[in-house]
């Protein structure tokens, strides 16, 4: 959810959790001069959140290569997006000497990675950008689970606006020029310059996942000046109780067929065991979590398919959840990461 500070409270005094980091509001309305990928941006925000506790101070950080490599095996993926988040130059909307302003600043400071496939990676936040986050009074709060599920930047990017503005308690829409939400969002330059393939490719699968996944409904309206589209509305609300659950069960369950599920479609679907569509969500979100500490770099619903599959041959199991763990045990030993 977003955080509605105080005058007293700074972002830095907030804490991520178990389910959840923290994201400075400044670096959530960014607009990209050099463009990233779905995998930079969610490797950025966990080099954040890991130096959260020191965040604004000129220390080297130090991180794991098997956090950021996600379910891929390799660690060249990870280099890449370190390479581009370096080279990455974004415009900061800021406060200077009671005016507002434009700062240009590098996301990533110099870093050293080691060779190792067990490696690590030392990295440091600029100057200015520390400077910025300690001055930050607002932020966004990323669920993790959230964050992971969307595939695309366009719909992290989303909602990661949405969770910054959420608890906004007198406002709940708000008035976007299309050419800042294009760099918002990311849009390379030359590359979906109509509304019709902007709204086609771009903001329509973004609301459409955000809508499935996040804590609240969101809807982004054309406003055009004459003929044309000029601007746009972003709206947003919470979700009802019912909305929420439904939301929790699709986070539960495989991203397998959530694409039909999405677009109301059925070709695409698998049929799931008899005894998981009598039993609702098999699993807890607390299950995945456990999951992805005991087995990092592994891909938690590839393994999940894999134990549906399997156990759709058996007898249905007394603990859904302990059954998965045990069996994604299993699959581990018998699939070490190369």
């Amino acid at each position: 959810m977003a955080d509605r500070p105080t005058q007293s409270y700074r972002t830095i005094d907030a804490r991520p959790n178990a389910q959840s980091l923290v994201k400075p509001g400044e670096l959530v309305d960014l607009v990209e001069v050099t463009p990233l990928t779905l995998a930079d941006r969610r490797i950025y925000n966990q080099l954040l959140e890991n130096a959260w506790d020191a965040i604004e101070k000129p220390v080297t950080h130090v991180i794991s290569k098997s956090d950021l490599r996600g379910s891929h095996n390799s660690n060249d993926r990870v280099g890449e997006s370190v390479e581009r988040l370096m080279s990455a130059i974004v415009k900061v909307k800021v406060t200077h000497e009671g005016e507002d302003a434009i700062e240009r600043v590098q996301l990533l400071g110099g870093n050293i990675e080691t060779t190792r496939r067990d490696g690590v990676l030392e990295y440091e936040i600029p100057q200015r950008l520390r400077k910025i986050i300690k001055d930050s009074t607002v932020f966004a709060r990323l669920q993790r689970e959230v964050m992971f599920a969307l595939s695309s930047k366009y719909a992290l990017t989303l909602y990661e606006m949405i969770q910054k503005r959420g608890n906004l308690r007198y406002r709940s829409s708000e008035k976007f020029a299309l050419d800042d939400l294009r760099g918002v969002l990311g849009v390379p330059k030359g590359k979906l310059t109509s509304w019709s393939n902007l709204k086609l490719r771009a903001i329509e699968p973004a609301v459409a996942e955000v809508n499935m996944l996040s804590d609240y409904v969101v809807e982004i309206e054309p406003v055009k000046t004459g003929r044309r589209v000029t601007h746009i509305e972003l709206k947003w609300w919470r979700k009802d109780g019912a909305g929420t659950a439904e939301t929790e069960r699709e986070l539960a369950f495989s991203k397998v067929g959530r694409k039909a599920r999405m677009t109301n479609t059925t070709e695409d679907l698998k049929p799931r065991p008899a005894w998981l569509e009598a039993a609702g969500p098999a699993l807890r979100t607390e299950t995945y979590e456990t999951a992805r500490l005991r087995h990092p770099g592994y891909d938690i619903y590839h393994v999940e398919k894999e134990w549906r599959a399997w156990a759709a041959t058996k007898e249905p199991p007394r603990d859904a959840d302990r059954a998965y763990l045990a069996f994604f045990r299993s699959f581990a030993e018998n699939n070490p990461l190369r």
